[in-house]
């Protein structure tokens, strides 16, 4: 991510709109990652017209390839388990703060924000500082007192990782040492001839650029040179003897912006994905689309790349990274613990299967032991019993150590356990697998979770299933059934989990209602709210095409759904919440769509 100086500026002026608004809301998205939710209250203009309040949700990350500060529409969640030392320190001094001042330091791509901690805490420190460093592997988000000392930072940096700039609790905070290189005010043809004289034949120009200019990104290099020479990837060997001046001119136009806060957003899209954006015009590129503000620009490319998971949709290919990924990680590897213990079971049962021709002879063997005792001797190891007079003798096993009438008891204990077991077994593998189909919906929620409640449902369940000790502590928060209101007046409702889809089926759902599943695939119950009415073919198709998209038939081209009125659905007996059987069942072919 080509984070550089003039967005960081761009983004500095849209901060500053933003004054005067409170943190309400603090959370650690993942180990880099801190997300923030300002609330500006509202205001009555000189002409009396109210202005309403207004919630801005900011993103602060210290991502090695994505460092990034901006505003964004998605609502940042969280993604860890544990609080961390920084976000214990965040809800103590940031939460409940006023946004009083942004600064950027000149040419760095470092924004600074000002804030006034509540209550108490804004006289015992006058201000903090939140400063987030955007600078690609050298990133970090610092909290930083009054008196300019380190309070924490996503990362720390020791002493032995950086004699130069160390950053860790109670040091003195200072920004990152200056580079040896030109600053874009002292530009002119003689300092950029010696710049590209002193770079390596062959390579091309905008890397001698980044490396001798402050503040130059690799894009903005290339848009410079770009504008100059109508190439972005110029080789130096064609500018050491050609005018300079058009690249001082395309320089000094992009420089403007900055000087004159004249910020145009834009994004570049290459095959109509988002592959760059910037606070100027991306002249390089043959299709961009303006946006409204920079962090509009900022987010669409992250949005491109990777995402935030929001209420109503999970990751949707493995081109996006997830979020969420490491608490995802534990669940799964919790619920393939418990997948390999039923499976176990089940297998430890099978083999525990004795068929009624090996009962029966259990059964004969006692008979035999007893009818010929007065030939079985003390130390004897088999009996050779004549069972049918035209067939071989029957060779039964015995205990040398026992007599006659102990090895036939022993026989007959042996015919009634084994008797007792072909009753019980076939009963415990049958619950096996209906543990192994509650396992599989768990897994399939996994798969679709959306966000960080849906994720700690599973574990949730998990727990209450027996399969996880349980926790002390306040209950995780649960989610809702996603509703969708159709143009035809009607609603749809899609359960997201197990204990989602049991509760929309038999507590919500009335029996006229129809129900939609994806047919033999753990996935979403699906309720059309029909109140008895017809449901026309566009509302059916629209919620089946959800029940398939909501099932762990996703990523096929077409998904069989089955539909049939609540009445017809059973919650199968002594099964886990969600797992039903149903008759009277019509099937419609669809492809997955949200």
């Amino acid at each position: 991510m080509y984070f550089d100086a003039l967005t960081t500026a761009a983004l500095a002026d849209q901060f500053r709109a933003f004054v005067g608004a409170r943190v309400q809301r603090v959370v650690q998205v993942d180990e880099w990652t801190i997300g923030l939710e300002l609330y500006r209250p509202g205001l009555t203009t000189e002409d009396g017209e109210r202005v309403p309040g207004q919630r801005i949700q900011v993103v602060a990350s210290a991502h090695p390839q994505r460092s990034r500060v901006h505003l964004t529409r998605v609502k940042p969640r969280r993604g860890i388990d544990a609080p961390t030392p920084i976000l214990l320190l965040l809800r103590k001094y940031v939460r409940g703060a006023r946004l009083v001042g942004v600064e950027q330091p000149e040419f760095e791509r470092i924004l600074r924000l000002e804030l006034l901690p509540p209550g108490e805490l804004a006289e015992q420190h006058d201000h903090v500082s939140l400063v987030v460093e955007a600078m690609g592997r050298h990133a970090n988000v610092i909290l930083v007192d009054g008196t300019e000392r380190v309070m924490d930072a996503i990362k720390r940096v020791t002493s032995r990782m950086s004699r130069v700039r160390p950053i860790t609790p109670r040091r003195p905070y200072t920004l990152p040492p200056a580079q040896e290189k030109l600053d874009p005010p002292d530009l002119n043809e003689l300092r950029l001839g010696a710049l590209f004289k002193d770079a390596k034949e062959g390579q091309p120009a905008w890397r001698a650029l980044v490396r001798g200019v402050r503040a130059v990104s690799p894009l903005l290099a290339r848009e410079v040179l770009y504008r100059a020479t109508g190439r972005a990837d110029t080789p130096i060997g064609e500018l050491r003897n050609a005018p300079l001046s058009p690249l001082l001119d395309a320089f000094h136009t992009l420089w403007m912006t900055l000087w004159e806060r004249d910020w145009q957003p834009c994004v570049a899209l290459e095959g109509g994905k988002v592959v760059a954006f910037a606070p100027y015009p991306l002249t390089l590129y043959e299709t961009t689309e303006a946006a409204d503000t920079i962090s509009d620009a900022v987010d669409r490319y992250d949005q491109a790349t990777t995402r935030f998971a929001d209420d109503d949709d999970g990751p949707q290919d493995g081109s996006a990274a997830d979020a969420y990924a490491s608490a995802r990680a534990r669940t799964q590897a919790l619920l393939e613990q418990a997948q390999k213990r039923v499976s176990k079971r089940r297998r430890s049962l099978e083999r525990q299967i004795v068929s009624e021709k090996d009962i029966e002879r259990l059964r004969q063997s006692g008979e035999m032991i007893l009818a010929y005792s007065y030939s079985v001797r003390p130390g004897d190891r088999q009996l050779e019993a004549q069972v049918d007079l035209n067939g071989p003798p029957m060779v039964i096993a015995l205990d040398p150590e026992f007599t006659a009438v102990e090895n036939a008891q022993a026989y007959f204990a042996r015919y009634e356990k084994a008797k007792s077991a072909a009753g019980e077994i076939p009963r415990l593998i049958a619950r096996a697998d209906l543990e192994a189909g509650y396992l599989g919906q768990l897994a399939s929620d996994l798969r679709l979770a959306a966000n960080r409640p849906e994720i700690d449902e599973v574990q949730t369940a998990l727990q209450e299933a027996g399969y996880l000790p349980q926790q002390r502590g306040p209950r995780p928060q649960r989610g809702e059934p996603l509703r969708v209101q159709t143009d035809e007046g009607m609603l749809i409702l899609v359960g997201r989990s197990a204990r989602q889809n049991h509760e929309l089926t038999f507590r919500r759902a009335a029996p006229e209602d129809l129900w939609l599943h994806a047919v033999d695939a753990p996935g979403s119950h699906v309720i059309i709210r029909s109140g008895g009415q017809p449901v026309p073919d566009a509302v059916l198709r629209r919620a089946a095409e959800l029940a398939a998209y909501y099932s762990a038939l996703r990523g096929e081209s077409a998904v069989l759904v089955a539909y049939t009125p609540r009445r017809y659905v059973r919650p199968i007996r002594g099964a886990r919440p969600g797992m039903v059987t149903y008759t009277h069942e019509q099937t419609l072919r669809v492809r997955p769509a949200r």
